[in-house]
């Protein structure tokens, strides 16, 4: 596993909490396996019908353009 790496994704994530606990919501970074990003999402994300949206084209393309090996972030539901 590449430590840099999970935390440049660390970061990113940090920098998109604010935006996401405005609306009542909010993400936690659980791991960096294999490319693979997994997030648990919290409060209003966790049951938001925008919820795919929000990790493809908000939470995953952002991580992308830091680090671009990653090839998806997967929401971990309860």
């Amino acid at each position: 596993m590449n430590k840099e790496n999970e935390n440049k994704i660390i970061e990113v994530i940090d920098k998109l909490r604010p935006f996401l606990m405005n609306d009542g919501g909010d993400i936690e970074f659980v791991k960096y396996e294999d490319d693979v990003v997994y997030v648990k999402m919290h409060g209003a994300c966790s049951h938001c019908h925008m919820i795919d949206y929000t990790i493809k084209e908000g939470v995953e393309a952002s991580i992308q353009e830091v680090v671009p090996s990653v090839k998806e972030v997967v929401n971990i539901k309860d």
